[in-house]
């Protein structure tokens, strides 16, 4: 598995004190983006919290994604949770080590008090001692929260004192930027009262029955809104939600005391097999969400959402005139970056769709609405060595797409692939869906983004439209393959490697 280290520098540890009767929560800052540029410390915020024991339990459960992995939990997995300062909110974001768990925290503007919030992203410092410091906190005394150092520390400090040095996978990159794009097509599909929501995710099984499998060798299960309430399923029925790994809820048990509803977020159909959903605890001034991948042992890196808005080199100009136009908005507006770039909206949503790739925006489905933030990382990592992408790009420099001339029906052209020794059928359905016969597509049906041969096909396609050159991209001009590669014999190609 490719990986780089990633290097956090504190001023000082993170810590719990108190001081006049008054708790003093300091989270300290890494390096980090702010408007100004890049910042070794940079401060986002020191005020107080309007809910200190829900925000500490908020914070904790972020925490407890960033240290677990619920696949292969034998692994160790430790990343310090991302803090986002969006000029009137703060929101705490991780990602489990088994990239199939995404959790942030939301401190919305009626949580915070007593301050202005700055903008800027950067890592924080979650340390064991403080861990421990905020499970013991209870009552709601005074709490102040500061998110950077204070001017003292700025002042006399001569440099970091606190160093970690953690691993950083190139799939848990992808993962992060996927889950943001496939959460872009969630809406809201069930929520909970106070009391049905406490019911409910108590009910829920908190350890999977096989040690180590992951699912536990479980079919994936769904939930439909039942009254008031969720009715657990085998059977994906209309109107179902997906709740795949319940045991990967387990962090909302953090909040329950002061949830006032609970809201379930999740893509408009399904055919059946298993997706994506986001769970969102709503509390006073603040919200816990936490969005599951399909399957406990598939994580969100392969799910291949953000291949298409890489793949053409319109989006990736359209993002960089979009990117411009962002300030650290908690809530970006399509139709005014859309009058500021002059951009239709479809063409700033694929550029936010592209951004979105690179950690530069995420999602929030209780707004239904981008947000601006730069993950502290190199986040194109999650493009230059995505494998999908790479192949494809690979297969087009040598020549190995062939474009077929147009059928007479609109949206039903072909293309062959070579790909090795095979050659596989690749054909536009209609929607402008491109299927093939290698065993990717048997497997997933698209479920999970494009395959290769389909992925270097409309990177051809649009290089063609580009140029408006021949119909045969880089390859050889005749009409018929050495060897087609069917359906019936995609099985034989997962035997040879080539399987995507």
């Amino acid at each position: 598995m490719s990986r780089s280290i990633q290097a956090l520098a504190y001023a000082r540890p993170s810590a719990l004190t108190t001081e006049g009767g008054t708790g003093l929560l300091g989270l300290e800052t890494s390096g980090g983006l702010t408007p100004v540029g890049r910042e070794a410390h940079p401060q986002f915020f020191a005020g107080f919290l309007s809910s200190p024991q829900a925000a500490a339990r908020g914070l904790l459960a972020v925490a407890d994604v960033a240290a677990a992995r619920y696949y292969q939990r034998t692994l160790r997995a430790s990343l310090d949770p991302v803090v986002t300062a969006g000029g009137d909110r703060l929101r705490f974001e991780s990602f489990s080590g088994c990239c199939g768990v995404y959790a942030r925290l939301d401190v919305l503007p009626e949580g915070l008090d007593g301050a202005d919030t700055g903008h800027g992203t950067t890592n924080v410092d979650v340390n064991n001692p403080l861990r421990e410091a905020l499970s013991r906190l209870s009552g709601d005394e005074p709490l102040h929260l500061r998110v950077g150092p204070d001017e003292l520390a700025v002042t006399t400090l001569d440099g970091p004192v606190v160093e970690k040095k953690v691993p950083l996978p190139d799939r848990w990159l992808r993962g992060f930027a996927e889950s943001q794009v496939i959460t872009a097509a969630f809406d809201l599909r069930a929520e909970l009262s106070a009391a049905e929501a406490v019911r409910f995710l108590r009910s829920l099984p908190r350890t999977t029955t096989t040690a180590g499998s992951g699912s536990g060798g479980r079919a994936p299960l769904w939930v439909v809104p039942a009254g008031r309430t969720l009715r657990p399923t085998t059977r994906p029925v209309p109107g179902a939600v997906c709740l795949p790994g319940p045991e990967r809820l387990a962090a909302l048990q953090r909040v329950l005391r002061h949830a006032t509803a609970l809201r379930v977020y999740g893509p408009a159909g399904h055919d059946g097999a298993a997706t994506a959903a986001a769970w969102e605890v709503a509390m006073p001034g603040m919200r816990l969400t936490l969005t599951l991948s399909p399957e406990p042992s598939r994580g969100f890196s392969g799910e291949g959402a953000v291949l298409e808005a890489l793949a053409g080199d319109e989006a990736a100009a359209d993002a960089d005139l979009v990117s411009v136009l962002l300030s650290w908005e908690p809530r970006i507006d399509i139709a005014d970056l859309a009058a500021q770039s002059g951009l239709s909206p479809q063409r700033v949503r694929a550029a936010l769709t592209r951004l979105g790739t690179a950690g530069r925006v995420g999602y929030d489905a209780a707004d239904a609405a981008y947000f601006h933030r730069e993950l502290p990382y190199d986040a194109h990592r999650a493009e230059a060595r995505n494998p999908r992408l790479t192949a494809a790009r690979t297969l087009l420099a040598d020549g190995a797409v062939h474009l077929h001339a147009p059928a007479a029906t609109a949206g039903s052209g072909t293309a062959t692939v070579r790909s090795g020794e095979r050659h596989y059928q690749v054909r536009e359905a209609a929607g402008g869906v491109l299927s093939c016969t290698c065993q990717w597509w048997a497997d997933y049906r698209g479920r999970r983004g494009p395959c290769k041969h389909a992925l270097a096909v409309r990177m051809a396609r649009r290089d063609r439209t580009t140029t408006a050159g021949p119909t045969t991209t880089a390859g050889p001009t005749t009409t018929a393959p050495s060897h087609t590669t069917t359906a019936a014999d995609s099985t034989a190609a997962a035997a040879s490697g080539d399987t995507r």
